[in-house]
């Protein structure tokens, strides 16, 4: 099988559904992977709202379906927060947003229409800074999420797990940068055996391993294929550091100690590890062996999508429409050779792999929070 590509929504935050589906046509790609945010979330950075999850019924996934198949595309959901960490009050919201965004997957046939939703996990500090505090992690993760995906299996739908640590998620002043569980493979198969259900599992993005300068391949080789859905396509350039090395985050000091000696130091919480975000094919080189990674996965048989996550310093982060659209054009057409057919045409996306979503027509379920379950 030929993988389809397609585009996280977070690099289209600038436009409205109608005009992101526009853009998905225009760059090539089979799929989006349309971000939920709360409206009223914390996050700042690479966080859209593509759906009205407050007013999202069945005749909105009616509605979504129909429009979706109309432009020959797929879909998944997703919002990523800190559900087992960070303040009290936007904690639970994040989970009971997490609990509405699986109603809504529902609604829009779960599993039958491979629409699956991605979260974080997030992180407690107040365990984590006590001894023993990663395996506190893992039951506080276990005491959260095991209600949650069993509440999801009851309705066909598969929550995925981003495997982003969050490095830039507390301040400078701290000295660890882990804020998100799933930001390790030793976590992820310990996830899997304290909460054992099926219907979870991954999406994979290989630069937050590239920049912990650990091998993407190697990862993929210890993986259940069983539990990876998706592939973020990231790319990152490490760049070395003499002052503070490569294995820990940069610190904060004063200001006058850094330009009296000329130290590097910390200036906000993203610069803390040495590497640049960008996409593969697209300005800089990278990091990475896509070739050996995407080899990999086909021999393990990975037949799901590669979504562009595109928060390239040369594409998404210049603000600039045109370079955001550039980039993951080039993105395309740098991993379509990896995966899709030759043909008079060049190397393509085979139209018989395209399946329309199904019209289930799912009966509405009540909304239902952490105190329900």
């Amino acid at each position: 099988m030929a993988n389809p590509i397609w585009i996280m929504t977070s690099a289209f935050d600038q436009l409205n559904l109608d005009q992101t589906v526009e853009k998905a046509i225009e760059i090539g790609v089979q799929g989006l992977d349309l971000c939920v945010f709360r409206k009223d979330g914390t996050r700042d950075d690479f966080v859209a709202t593509h759906l009205d999850y407050e007013n999202f019924g069945p005749d909105q996934a009616k509605a979504l379906i129909d429009q979706f198949n109309g432009a020959k595309l797929r879909l998944s959901i997703g919002a990523f927060e800190n559900l087992i960490g960070g303040d009290p009050i936007h904690r639970v919201k994040n989970q009971n947003h997490l609990l509405r965004l699986i109603r809504m997957a529902y609604l829009l046939g779960g599993d039958e229409n491979d629409v699956k939703v991605g979260t974080f996990v997030g992180y407690n500090h107040e365990l984590g800074n006590q001894e023993g505090g990663f395996e506190k992690n893992l039951l506080e993760y276990q005491r959260i999420f095991g209600p949650i995906i069993r509440y999801a299996n009851s309705l066909g739908v598969t929550v995925l797990y981003e495997n982003c640590p969050m490095e830039g998620w507390r301040s400078s002043g701290f000295t660890g940068t882990f804020n998100n569980l799933t930001g390790v493979l030793a976590a992820r198969k310990l996830m899997y055996e304290l909460v054992p259900e099926k219907n979870h599992g991954e999406i994979y993005d290989p630069s937050h391993d590239v920049w912990q300068h650990t091998d993407p391949v190697e990862v993929m080789k210890l993986t259940d294929m069983s539990r990876l859905k998706r592939i973020h396509v990231k790319s990152t350039r490490n760049i070395p550091d003499p002052f503070w090395g490569n294995m820990y985050p940069m610190q904060q000091i004063r200001s006058e100690w850094a330009e009296k000696l000329g130290i590097s130091s910390s200036k906000n919480p993203w610069d803390r590890h040495h590497y640049e975000a960008t996409l593969p094919g697209f300005g800089l080189g990278d990091s990475m062996d896509w070739r050996a990674f995407v080899n990999v996965l086909k021999e393990k048989g990975f037949s799901g999508p590669f979504e562009i996550e595109n928060e390239a310093v040369l594409s998404k982060q210049t603000g600039k429409m045109g370079a955001i659209v550039q980039g993951c054009k080039a993105a395309v057409q740098n991993l379509a050779p990896l995966l899709w057919e030759l043909s008079d045409e060049g190397w393509t996306y085979p139209s018989r792999e395209y399946t329309p979503l199904k019209d289930l027509r799912r009966t509405d379920v009540p909304l239902v929070t952490m105190d329900d379950l």
